[in-house]
Parts: structure tokens; sequence; C-alpha cells
């Protein structure tokens, strides 16, 4: 259906394009090198013959294929965002094209002995015969989430090269700053227009996903009190040593390590500190939401024992919610589920249905009115430098958003 280098090229073009989101910036996008992707792929919607191409002020990226149907289709939309995660750098991305995996180990840096191992990554067994794309070693790839965009604006230009192909109205939309928690924070449901959308930013092929963590940061405050340490028999408190009483008194086994499924987690990602106060910073995740509450609930009650046991206000914490499990808005609507579904054993794919240990910017729109389930994009390995991608993943998410739109059309109100 489509053509292979076709895609290696489109996606080759957009990973080379550092799009590296900063969490420490006020301004959205974050980072003023988003703009250099955002203003070409806004032009290639606009060549390719979208339609209602527009790009705001922040970056936010949404274009229209029109209904070629004389009856009503719900009009559906399809997003992925175009920056890259913080957490590894994306700068002087140099992609590589291994043809005909042999399931051997992948040598990505020589210099360095950077080796992409299925001993490591047993999924890689998976694609054996396939093309990957893999990494030099030195940075991630940024198949999260530029797998999605080429997949995205491949399946639109075969629609716009294929007019006797039926579909309804379909909406496009890419966004900035998905890593660092704010995709969907100034994006416009009400312009966008869909009824429903998909999020093409999943991993392995044949993902399905409509359930996700409920989500919040939590930031633990233990204030200590410095005296001279020769003089500080019974005087000193050492904040320190109380954050490490803190971190015991959570559940041991409830770490992202140790847990898997629908399992919830508290995660430690950073600390710092010295005697006079120390932060813990966490994330809290449970897809469950009344776990989530409970979990939100014993940070707190271990803090207020402890200040009770210290007998003054030395422990606080403070919690954030950052995003919800989007099955609730979507099970009203499972017939989106059930539509994605059949597109993909359409195209031979069994799909896999199964909860995001994770968020996408579509837990986030569905709570702002637009359900969103999250479809496979292809990629491996995200946000580090051991990231790989399919090609025949990439062309079979391509052909399932064909599908989609195809099917919806083939339904009548």
């Amino acid at each position: 259906m489509i053509a292979k280098q076709h895609i290696i090229d489109r996606f080759v073009r957009y990973v080379t394009v550092d799009t590296e989101s900063d969490p420490n910036s006020q301004t959205t996008p974050s980072s003023k090198k988003q703009w250099d992707l955002a203003h070409a792929l806004a032009q290639e919607l606009k060549d390719i013959g979208m339609s209602e191409v527009h790009i705001d002020a922040h970056a936010y990226i949404m274009a229209t294929l029109p209904s070629n149907v004389d009856h009503h289709v719900p009009t559906i939309g399809f997003i992925s965002h175009f920056d890259t995660s913080p957490d590894f750098t994306g700068a002087n991305v140099m992609p590589r094209v291994i043809e005909k995996y042999d399931g051997k180990d992948i040598v990505l840096n020589k210099e360095q002995n950077i080796i992409l191992s299925p001993k490591d990554f047993d999924d890689l067994l998976l694609y054996i015969g396939n093309t990957l794309i893999v990494t030099d070693g030195t940075t991630l790839l940024g198949a999260d989430d530029k797998a999605g965009i080429t997949e995205i604006i491949s399946a639109m230009e075969y629609l716009i090269n294929h007019p006797e192909i039926k579909h309804g109205a379909i909406k496009v939309g890419f966004t900035p700053d998905e890593e660092i928690g704010r995709g969907a924070h100034k994006f416009d449901v009400a312009k966008f227009g869909a009824d429903w959308a998909y999020t093409m930013d999943g991993s392995q092929i044949g993902e399905l996903e409509f359930e996700n963590f409920n989500a919040a940061g939590a930031t633990v405050t233990i204030n200590g009190k410095m005296v001279h340490p020769g003089y500080a028999k019974g005087k000193m408190v050492n904040s320190m040593y109380l954050a490490q009483q803190f971190i015991q008194a959570l559940p041991a086994e409830e770490t992202p390590e140790k847990t898997e499924g629908r399992d919830g987690f508290y995660h430690l990602h950073h600390l710092g500190g010295d005697v006079e106060q120390t932060k813990l910073h966490y994330i809290i995740r449970d897809h469950d939401r009344s776990r989530f509450e409970e979990r939100k609930g014993l940070m707190h009650q271990i803090a207020e024992d402890f200040n009770q046991s210290l007998g003054t206000q030395r422990v606080a914490v403070e919690i954030k919610d950052q995003y919800f499990n989007m099955r609730e808005k979507i099970e009203p609507m499972m017939h989106i589920v059930d539509l994605a579904q059949e597109a993909m054993e359409k195209a031979g794919i069994t799909p896999i249905i199964k909860p995001i240990r994770g968020g996408t910017d579509g837990s986030q729109l569905s709570f702002m009115g637009l359900p969103c389930p999250n479809i496979f994009a292809g990629g491996h390995n995200f946000h580090g430098r051991f990231e790989y991608v399919p090609v025949e993943s990439m062309i079979k998410a391509t052909e399932v958003i064909v599908n989609i739109v195809t099917l919806a059309a083939t339904k009548k109100d």
C-alpha cells in the first residue's frame, strides 16, 4: 500500500530535526527548536493537499481532509506529538537502517561498545526479517512520536492520491511538549472538531490502549535543624535521615521496577538536600481511581504520623494531580475501540489490548471532551540509545489509519 522507502525517507527526515522539549521552560513550545519541525510539518501538510492547515502561536498544528461521501460519517481525528524526551539527548540523531534483521546483536557504536542485543531486549526477535531503524548509540531515535507523525501524514497522502477510497472528514493534529506532560494543555478541542480521535503513540505492533494510569506528582519537603556537629547531641535534626525514614515508610514492593500490568506504584525520581532541608520528588500511579486516592492519602498520613512523633511540623507533602485514566471517558463509546480493533484485524494484525503504564495526550484530551484511545506507532525502547522502530510496523500503522476511516464510512447512521 505505502512505498517502504517513502516511509523511511519521511521518518529519517523528521528524526534528524532536534525537537527536545524543556521541562524547565514556561513557554509553549518549551524549546524554540520545536518550531523547526512544526513549520516544516505545516508546510508538508499543505504540499500533500490537506485543507484548513493551521499552526497557532504555540506550535499546535491542525489540518483537515474533507469527506468524499454524500452521507453523514463521524469526523475522526489522528494526533501525534513532535517533541522528544528531555531524558536523553535528541540532538544530532544519526539513524541507521538495518535491512532484513537476522536476530543477532546490532552494534550501534563500535567505538563505545554500545550493542542492541536480543539478550537484553527480546522483543527484537519479533522482527526477524524486518527492516529496523536504529540509533548510533549516542542519542535517542525519536520514534516517540515521529513514527506516529510519519504514519498519519503518509495515510493522508495515500487517501489524497486515491480519491476512489471513500471516507468521512478527517482531522489531523500535531502537538508540542507531550513528553513533559503539556501536550494537550493548549489543544483547542472545539476548533479541532472531531467526534473522537486516536493518538498514534503506542509501541509494539498491535497495541490498542484505552486505559492508562491515574497520575500525580508529589513533593515531600522535610525540614531539619543544623547546629555544630560537635555539640549536636539532642539538638541537631538531620533532614536527610528523616527523608530516609520517609522513603522506607512507603511499601517497598510498590515501585516501578517491581510492578507490571495494572499494578500501581510510588516512584522516587529525584532527591536532594542537606541537614537543614531535603526534598523528595515522587510520581504516584495507579489504574484504579480509588487506589490512586488511597496512595495519595497514604503519603499525607505518613507525613502526619512523622510530625506527631516528632512533636513539630517538619514534614510537608504537596500533591498535584497530572492526568486521569481515560477509560472512564471511553467506556461509554467503546465502538471507537471496536472500530480500531476491526481496522487492525483487516490489516492482518492481532490486536494487543492492554492498559498503558503511563499516559498520552489522549488521556488528557479524553477529559477535555475528545475521547482518544491510543494505537501503536511501532517503536521500542523509547527515550534512550536503544530505541528502534521496524519499518514494517510503521507501514502497518499507516494501513490501520486508512482502514479506520474507510470502515467508518461504511457504517451509515
